[in-house]
């Protein structure tokens, strides 16, 4: 008679994910039934665990953009942080700009930094939640990164102007370059600003053409909106007195800057230095004036009209369009020689 010898039960295990979670063993411990276990592991524990990540983002998330809305806020106040003040501002020793930054404009740019910061800190956040998340689902992590950073070098690549451009974009908003409504000098366009954006700048020149520039083909930026500006007119006084012209020229800069019109835009009083240059038509006498930015124009325009009609005034015009003599060409058939020399 064969004995058979009775085999003992093995001892129920779980998987290694469910070993190696708390709540997982304890249940396994409790009920001794792995299913169950592991069960309560994928209905539980996991779905915690992916609500739990997605709560910790949208927590980093409120709180980083609550910063930043407040670094916002603080631009209408007189105490504005570092970061968000013109480079111009942030050099030390350097010389106060006597027309202050308007508060709309820093209002504004303040925004527009605020949020771009904004979507980056979003995107940052809920990219590493995604992959946390996954993970928890057990997904191999590991060439979903090697092809992202393969796919991260190829579109660097392909798409470095891009990149550049809103590189450039953010500096230039940081550094307050310039904005919608300033006059300026980049290369071959030459306008007023119409919109900034992180890629685009769009420029109105003179003649109305709208000029489409990439931030990023920006190499300098000549601003006439910011801070002062500076009036420099040259006129001609032919061979007249030096010192009757200046006088003449002072009196009538004077009474351009007691304009009620016009007095508000003079940050100084206007300057005759003398003779700028000597040409084959006498002396140029150079007049400056430091204005306002916005001034600068119409007190360029004015000051060349008081300046004419001083010097026509007191006879130094006439003295030049008398000084001046021009060849008078020769009649058919007379001497060449007598006829050189004849004024007009």
């Amino acid at each position: 008679m064969t004995a058979f010898q009775e085999t003992p039960n093995p001892t129920p295990t779980v998987g290694a994910d469910c070993s190696s979670d708390a709540v997982c063993q304890r249940v396994f411990d409790w009920f001794g039934i792995p299913w169950l276990a592991e069960s309560s592991f994928w209905i539980f524990v996991k779905p915690l665990r992916i609500l739990l990540i997605l709560a910790v983002a949208l927590l980093i998330r409120w709180a980083v953009h609550r910063t930043i809305n407040r670094l916002v806020r603080t631009t209408a106040n007189t105490s504005v942080p570092t970061i968000l003040r013109p480079l111009r501002e942030r050099i030390p020793n350097s010389t106060p700009d006597p027309a202050s930054v308007v508060p709309e404009r820093r209002r504004q740019r303040a925004e527009a930094i605020g949020s771009v910061l904004r979507s980056g800190v979003t995107a940052v956040v809920f990219a590493i939640a995604a992959l946390l998340i996954l993970g928890e689902l057990n997904f191999n992590l590991a060439p979903l990164i090697a092809s992202a950073g393969i796919a991260g070098v190829a579109i660097g690549f392909g798409a470095q102007t891009l990149v550049k451009d809103v590189i450039s974009g953010i500096f230039m908003l940081l550094e307050d370059q310039y904005g919608v409504g300033d006059t300026v000098d980049l290369g071959e366009a030459i306008g007023v600003v119409e919109s900034v954006g992180l890629r685009i700048t769009t420029v109105r020149d003179g003649r109305g053409v709208l000029w489409y520039i990439r931030n990023g083909e920006i190499i300098r930026v000549g601003n006439k909106s910011q801070g002062w500006a500076m009036v420099v007119v040259d006129m001609p006084i032919g061979f007249a007195s030096v010192d009757e012209a200046t006088t003449v020229m002072r009196s009538a800069a004077e009474a351009v800057a007691a304009d009620p019109d016009l007095a508000a835009h003079f940050l100084d009083p206007p300057d005759v230095l003398g003779v700028e240059q000597i040409t084959i038509d006498g002396a140029m006498i150079r007049t400056v004036a430091k204005t306002t930015a916005e001034g600068q124009p119409d007190v360029n325009r004015e000051l060349r009209r008081r300046l004419t009609a001083a010097l026509e005034e007191s006879g130094i015009t006439a003295q030049i369009a008398s000084a001046r003599m021009y060849p008078r060409p020769a009649a058919p058939g007379h001497d060449t020689d007598n006829a050189r020399g004849g004024a007009t």
